[in-house]
């Protein structure tokens, strides 16, 4: 009932109008085919029994308007029942997203359960309201048309309501069964039809494409890929088979009740007990009846399948927040003093491992901080943190002394920019790309040619076809589409870029915050040559000289520059300093730092090395 009245409530909402048009023609239609079989009988029974022509005329006249109606009347609720979906759909989907859009952190996106919930609502959250709603109005007319033909038949015959009735009784528990077994279906195969659009996804993907075809593993991820869909067939398949001996078990049983009544009725007109307008109902009605039992079976376990359905769109639009949010936020103020890590624990799940255990450090303001480890140190769940897209177990992080969680973390991420070592790439244009970085500053020109310089990317966007108006994807356009833009007939179908012309967008839109409070470079020039990872860093220190930054890089010659460096290794602060005493140190940075040295030293001839032990033995 709950997802009846929200359907109800979003097609409300969505268009008064068309609900209205839709109910009133649904209706309409469930009353014209009582109409049509009441009128055929009293136009038979006028004709046999000689009434006036008169009378017969009319009779037809109305009969004849009765047709008109069944003939229009189907297509112009088709039409309010497509354009009414279509808005509740869209309403629907809007809502959805809203909802989304409300999770503060990232844990339900990286949550597997949620993931596939999430699948299920867009799948069927946008659709589904509009299908429930024409189910329930389908219903209400199946109902209608039903007790139209009933009410007929009791005209004939007292008993045969009865044994109608009765025959729809096992058709609707078997639809329903049926229709609990389909829901659950497609819950169950949910992960494995999520495995093969993975392996769909990965045959067509270009960035995976060399890799495919260099180790020839084409053939081995094309038989994971049917393995999954020969698994979702063949449940869907046992499904199927299952509908179809049941619903073949019951369409015998009622064609054998239809049969039994026409025979009956055929003996009575015969006997002279009933009348052939008598007969003609009674066909008519049998058969309405059926078909109206039908239609209220397969809408009621159409609907129960459609609301099973539309139960994970309710479970994430009704999800409360991932993370709490304080009712009256402290104000973000300008950071003044730093960011302290005060003994900060935190694992992904409350059964899993610890990444960060204890952590206490201190980010100060003005100052450049270098964060180094190996891979799983904890590093980027440190700056997750920082950017509150999750909480710690114990501990806090606190901005200038205020809790992040007393903050609304809205306006702390607007004093944030970033560059994350798995940036985005955007199929939008050049300038949209950058933009995105702040949208205030998404119509500045000015402001984002600047960002690009800064980042490198001036040179290459503006030998774009278009510069930045130039769309950087080729998804969008095919066939035709595309010859034409390639003749020049056409519109600009889009260009690729490279990996580190990408790297360069993304920095150009976290230098469209440069001015912000906090910059978070992780891995920021991992894709680029060395001369552009030189300009870059030398850029970034020109302008973010004086603010706060974290910078996070495996080669260790891009962070020795830092104001601190703080070393992690299996989730605490292993070491923390300068680049000199960390070197003197002799911990994990120097080590670090002399194995990366050691690959750009120019190898010395093997004579030479013997020479100088000479050298060192004699004293000289």
């Amino acid at each position: 009932m709950r997802g009846i009245i929200e359907a109800l409530r979003l097609s409300r909402e969505a268009s008064r109008l068309y609900t209205a048009v839709f109910a009133a023609l649904t209706l309409l239609t469930a009353l014209v085919p009582v109409v049509t079989a009441w009128l055929t009988k009293l136009l038979l029974d006028a004709i046999t029994t000689g009434a006036d022509s008169g009378r017969a005329l009319r009779l037809g006249v109305a009969l004849a308007v009765a047709g008109l109606l069944t003939g229009l009347v189907p297509h112009v609720t088709r039409f309010a029942s497509a354009e009414n979906e279509r808005r509740i759909g869209l309403l629907a989907q809007e809502r959805l997203f809203t909802v989304a859009e409300r999770f503060v952190g990232m844990a339900r996106f990286e949550d597997p359960v949620f993931l596939d919930r999430m699948r299920m609502a867009l799948q069927h959250g946008g659709a589904t309201p509009g299908v429930v709603v024409s189910g329930v109005l389908s219903v209400t007319g199946a109902v209608i048309t039903g007790l139209g033909f009933l009410g007929s038949l009791l005209v004939v015959s007292p008993w045969m309501p009865v044994l109608v009735l009765a025959s729809a009784v096992p058709v609707l528990s078997t639809e329903m069964w049926l229709a609990r077994r389909r829901a659950s279906l497609h819950w169950r195969l949910s992960p494995v039809e999520r495995r093969e659009m993975f392996y769909r996804n990965l045959l067509t993907d270009p960035q995976a494409a060399k890799e495919i075809r260099l180790f020839g593993v084409g053939a081995y991820l094309r038989g994971r890929m049917s393995a999954q869909r020969r698994r979702s067939d063949g449940e869907n398949r046992r499904m199927d088979l299952r509908q179809m001996r049941a619903q073949a078990l019951t369409g015998l049983l009622g064609a054998a009740v239809a049969g039994g009544a026409l025979v009956w009725a055929v003996l009575g007109a015969l006997a002279g007990r009933i009348t052939l307008g008598d007969v003609s109902l009674l066909v008519a009605a049998v058969a309405g009846v059926q078909a109206a039992g039908l239609a209220l079976v397969r809408g009621i376990a159409d609907s129960h399948r459609q609301l099973l359905l539309f139960g994970h769109y309710l479970q994430v639009t009704s999800a409360g927040s991932d993370l709490p949010v304080a009712a009256r936020p402290r104000p973000t103020a300008p950071l003044r003093r730093g960011i302290v890590f005060r003994d900060v624990w935190f694992r992904y799940t409350p059964d899993g491992p610890w990444v960060l255990r204890g952590v206490d450090l201190t980010i100060p303001h003005g100052r450049t901080v270098g964060l180094i480890g190996r891979n799983g140190a904890g590093k980027s769940t440190l700056i997750k943190l920082l950017c509150r897209m999750y909480d710690p177990e114990r501990g806090a992080i606190l901005w200038d002394g205020t809790d992040l969680r007393d903050l609304d973390p809205a306006e702390l991420r607007a004093r944030i920019g970033a560059v994350f070592q798995d940036y985005m790439e955007y199929d939008l244009t050049a300038a949209e790309n950058i933009g995105l970085g702040d949208l205030s500053r998404l119509r500045d020109p000015d402001r984002i040619t600047a960002a690009a310089r800064d980042a490198g990317a001036h040179g290459f966007v503006t030998a774009l076809p278009r510069s930045y108006d130039t769309l950087l994807s080729r998804i969008f356009f095919q066939g035709d589409e595309a010859e034409g833009a390639a003749d020049g007939t056409g519109e600009e179908a889009g260009v690729a870029l490279s990996g580190g012309q990408w790297q360069r967008l993304a920095l150009a839109r976290a230098h469209l915050r440069a001015e912000h409070d906090l910059m978070i470079l992780d891995e920021p020039s991992s894709g680029l040559d060395a001369e552009a990872e030189y300009r870059i860093h030398r850029t970034l220190r020109e302008r973010r000289a004086g603010r706060t930054n974290v910078l996070i890089s495996h080669r260790l010659n891009t962070v020795r520059e830092a104001d601190v460096l703080i070393v992690l290794e299996d989730g605490v602060v292993a070491e923390r300093g300068g680049h000199g005493e960390l070197m003197a140190l002799g911990g994990i940075y120097a080590d670090l730092f002399r194995m990366q040295a050691e690959g750009y030293a120019e190898p010395q001839d093997p004579a030479t090395d013997i020479l100088e032990l000479l050298r060192r033995k004699a004293g000289l």
